[in-house]
């Protein structure tokens, strides 16, 4: 009889609370940076002097989304809708500033495509059974670990 703790939806439920806690903390970290220490003001002129389309629309909203959907994928609040936006903002940071610099830091693609990965695979997957959004939407929709796995047949 296998134990709890080896089963495999507690398993990935833990997996997806370790990435989303990570992965948010890093983009709270990074939006507090932007919203804290550098203000609207300079995230604007940041975003402008990296050739940013329309940096005083985009550097505040991007400073915002990180911060406040960074601290949603912690505690797994509406993890799909955050995973999206922060999904789009990191290829927006790849595309428009990364890419040019390469693949390896400090400029190249590797963390924003870090962060990207991260963020699109809890878009994709929800924020598991430790959640929020587990708590408060219950039965609206199974979550991916309380599906069962499929069954691989031997051929005869």
């Amino acid at each position: 009889m296998r134990s709890l703790a080896t089963s495999p939806a507690i398993r990935v439920d833990a997996g997806l609370a370790l990435l989303r806690v990570a992965t948010g903390v890093i983009f709270a970290a990074h939006g507090a940076q932007k919203l804290f220490v550098y203000g609207f003001g300079g995230v604007t002129g940041a975003f402008a002097g990296m050739g940013v389309p329309l940096p005083g629309i985009t550097g505040p909203l991007v400073a915002l989304l990180e911060f406040f959907g960074g601290l949603a994928i912690v505690a797994g609040l509406l993890t799909r809708l955050a995973g999206v936006g922060l999904s789009i903002t990191m290829l927006g940071a790849i595309g428009l500033v990364h890419l040019g610099a390469g693949f390896f830091n400090p400029n190249g693609v590797e963390f924003p495509l870090a962060l990207f990965s991260a963020s699109a695979a809890l878009a994709l997957t929800g924020a598991g059974r430790y959640s929020l959004d587990a708590l408060l939407f219950r039965g609206r929709s199974e979550p991916i670990s309380a599906q069962p796995a499929p069954t691989i047949r031997k051929a005869a």
